[in-house]
């Protein structure tokens, strides 16, 4: 999955919290949201899943970038 798009997700950039943590949630507002895992456009080092950039727009704008997209998660 890593390197074809990156993946636009429901977190807020911002510092990851002290300590041990499982599953940590994301702030719940910030400077932008954000993209994980690289894309076609980035280097090797970038995809993966910790790789995090900051997206400045709204959920509505992400047409913009042919190299962003989301995925679909089911849980039984």
């Amino acid at each position: 999955m890593h390197g074809n798009v990156s993946e636009w997700v429901h977190d807020w950039y911002g510092d990851y919290p002290r300590g041990a943590v499982t599953d940590p949630r994301g702030p719940s507002s910030g400077p932008g949201r954000v993209f994980r895992g690289g894309s076609w456009t980035h280097s090797a080092r970038a995809c993966r899943a910790a790789y995090r950039l900051i997206y400045g727009g709204e959920p509505g704008d992400r047409g913009r970038f042919s190299t962003l997209g989301f995925r679909l998660a089911r849980t039984p």
